[in-house]
């Protein structure tokens, strides 16, 4: 049985202030929660369901308590609970160089769910640092862990003032604009930082100032009436086009 201390402390994760003070976050279901076990994420404690029991072979036993379904329904922050909930440790990122690699950084992007799809984009395409500004949602809100499932454990991700990271960068900068040059026929290189912005606004005009070169995915559509494309969309056409620049290159 789960204490009304212990619901107290997984229902109050729901929030970014509790996360930081008890350096926990919130993972749900098998899938997602051996993930980050393969990964070797430090676990505070496992919750799940009888025939769940057994699906953990990363797991410390007596890390492993069983709970009844009713139990699991008033802990789980989903609308269909997963057979499982677990708590594990915030891990403590590297500090990123901003002079090397292919990055992607993030102008306050605000949807939980986009910032998760980008976070597995990442692990996808082998980027492996994520450099998000202070007012992007927080990668551990539960909602984004669920989106990256488990992509989480194989990114970096660092939140810093974006403005100074990209002036201490001697990488060139990319931005996404609708007046941008045509991502399909433009040279890309090997390293830079990839800057997407956020849904409403886009890029900042201060983040836009940094910016050395400005593309743009191009319309095909015959009414040429849609008006943007969702980030994470957006984010997986451009760095599908970076890598492939980069293959055809190495060719």
């Amino acid at each position: 049985m789960v204490t009304k201390n212990q619901k107290k402390l997984i229902r109050s994760l729901k929030l970014k202030k509790n996360r930081k003070t008890h350096r926990l976050f919130v993972a749900e279901g098998i899938k997602v929660i051996n993930e980050f076990l393969e990964a070797s994420m430090p676990i505070e404690s496992l919750y799940c369901l009888a025939e769940a029991v057994n699906l953990f072979p990363k797991a410390s036993k007596k890390t492993i308590q069983e709970i009844s379904l009713n139990d699991l329904k008033q802990l789980s922050f989903l609308s269909t609970p997963q057979k499982a909930i677990a708590l594990f440790k915030i891990p403590l990122f590297n500090n990123p160089n901003p002079n090397t690699e292919l990055q992607l950084a993030l102008d306050d992007v605000k949807d939980p769910g986009n910032l998760g799809t980008i976070i597995r984009l990442c692990d996808w395409f082998g980027i492996n640092q994520l450099i998000c500004s202070e007012n992007t949602v927080d990668c551990f809100n539960p909602k984004v862990i669920q989106a990256t499932m488990g992509s989480i454990a194989r990114v970096n991700i660092t939140y810093t003032n974006l403005i100074n990271y990209i002036k201490q960068s001697s990488l060139p900068v990319f931005g996404t604009f609708m007046n941008g040059e045509n991502i399909y026929t433009t040279p890309l290189p090997s390293e830079g930082i990839l800057v997407m912005g956020n849904e409403a606004n886009g890029i900042s005009p201060t983040i836009e100032s940094l910016t050395t070169t400005k593309i743009n995915i191009p319309r095909f559509g015959t009414l040429q009436k849609a008006e943007s494309l969702n980030v994470a969309t957006a984010t997986s056409i451009l760095l599908s086009e970076f890598k492939s620049n980069l293959h055809r290159k190495e060719k």
